[in-house]
């Protein structure tokens, strides 16, 4: 079982699940793939929806090489989450390192026009760990 991160910001709770994929990863290479789940959820009482998103990557190959990622919304949608409602989706991302971390926020706009950050919690990228918990 992998480790899960979470927080909550502006009453949307954002736990994140991520997981090392040997069988896609070249380590010889230096290509390391990694999935995580978000699960992203309105623990308010207002409905709010998601418009864009920041990933900030830290590879720690080398001294760490960081690169940010912005876009509309999470894999191509802009959910709106009703109160107690939830929004999953499953990403990957690329390290040329077994080891790194990401962290970043998304953007939502409450149906009064108010905007702010739901912030994504740090989570590790770890191949070894999660090799060791098999």
């Amino acid at each position: 079982m992998s480790a899960f991160y979470y927080r909550i910001t502006e009453s949307i709770r954002i736990t994140v699940r991520p997981a090392y994929l040997p069988g896609q990863s070249r380590p010889s290479l230096g290509h390391f793939v990694f999935a995580y789940s978000v699960r992203i959820e309105n623990v308010g009482t207002e409905p709010a929806k998601l418009l864009t998103r920041l990933w900030r990557i830290h590879d720690s190959v080398g001294l760490g090489e960081d690169h940010e990622v912005k876009g509309d919304g999470v894999v191509g949608e802009q959910p709106r989450l009703e109160a107690g409602r939830v929004h999953e989706y499953q990403s990957y991302c690329i390290l040329k390192s077994p080891n790194g971390h990401m962290e970043g926020h998304y953007e939502f706009v409450r149906d009064s026009g108010v905007r702010f950050l739901a912030f994504i919690p740090r989570f590790d990228l770890n191949a070894t760990a999660d090799a060791d918990r098999r």
